[in-house]
């Protein structure tokens, strides 16, 4: 359990990140952040939940937003 003692990541799921992300740069900043079309037409959580799930590289890039963002928070 000690190697993810610094993990920012760890104990988050990809709906806090999410969620945490659009209360803070909103959707119309998210989608220009990261040039997502499920962040750009008609967005919402749970679409860009089933899309992220099923896309490893769009998840990175969400998961690098956050961890720049928000760092060791």
């Amino acid at each position: 359990m000690e190697t993810q003692k610094n993990n920012p990541l760890h104990g988050k799921t990809l709906e806090a990140i999410l969620t945490q992300l659009v209360d803070h740069y909103g959707w119309e900043k998210l989608g220009d952040r990261i040039r997502i079309n499920c962040f750009v037409s008609d967005p919402s959580i749970q679409s860009s939940l089933k899309f992220l799930r099923k896309t490893p590289w769009a998840r990175t890039k969400v998961e690098y937003l956050y961890v720049k963002t928000f760092g060791g928070k």
